[in-house]
This record gives structure tokens, C-alpha cells and sequence, in this order.
């Protein structure tokens, strides 16, 4: 995928099924400039998601969704680095147009997609989980 980012090194970057989907090579391309600016690992919580797997492990239970379409990632972080990767996915001008911020508890991550404007998918758009 990336020079940061392979399979090998991160298992989450694949579908959990097992289905062997994977993020799509220009979005991980974004997330390696932002690996670079960062300067530091970026543990990967979970990436592309088929439409089966997705509807078992989201929120909203559905079929779609941003980690659907292979441009969508969540990255274990917390305290200082999350808000450093926040402020890096801002400044950066990559694209990143969905984040999600859960910062509560021992699962802590930051989400991020490049989605375009959508009707019930509003870009750019914040939230927190």
C-alpha cells in the first residue's frame, strides 16, 4: 500500500471478514502524507470494510458507510497525538472531508474519509462517537 502502510505490518487495514477488501491506493496515499507529517507510527483500528462486515461491527448497523467504500480509517489515538493528527488533517489540504472523534474510554481513535458532499453524508463534517 504505502511505505507506513502494508498489509503485513497492519492486518487492519484488510476487511476483518476475511473477504480481502482493501482501502483504495489514493486514499492511502493521503494517509501516508499525514504518516509523514506526523512523524510517528499510526496504529490502524480498522480500515475497509465490505457491506456484510460493516452492517455486523458499525454503529448505525448498515451496509454502507464510509469505511464501505475503501476511503475511511480510524487510528488508535489519544491525548496529545489525537490532537496533533487533527490539527495535521486540517492544515494538510488532503482531502479529508469526514472526521470522527471518540476520546472517551480505553478505545480511543480518530476517524478519517475523503467523501464527497452526499445527501444523509454531508461534507465536511465532525462528529464524535
Amino acid at each position: 500500500m504505502t511505505p507506513n502502510f502494508t498489509i503485513a505490518g497492519d492486518p487492519k487495514l484488510t476487511c476483518s471478514c476475511g473477504c480481502g477488501m482493501l482501502p483504495q491506493q489514493g486514499f492511502m496515499d493521503k494517509m501516508q502524507k499525514l504518516r509523514e507529517a506526523f512523524g510517528k507510527p499510526m496504529k490502524v483500528n480498522s480500515a475497509a470494510r465490505c457491506p456484510t462486515y460493516n452492517a455486523k461491527v458499525s454503529a448505525t448497523r448498515s451496509l454502507t458507510g464510509p469505511h464501505t467504500t475503501g476511503r475511511a480509517i480510524d487510528f488508535e489515538c489519544s491525548h496529545q497525538d489525537a490532537d496533533l493528527l487533527l490539527e495535521l488533517s486540517y492544515t494538510m489540504n488532503l482531502g479529508i472531508t469526514g472526521r470522527g472523534i471518540n476520546q472517551k474510554g480505553s478505545a480511543r481513535f480518530l476517524h478519517f474519509d475523503d467523501l464527497p458532499n452526499a445527501p444523509g453524508q454531508p461534507r465536511p463534517h465532525l462528529w464524535s462517537y
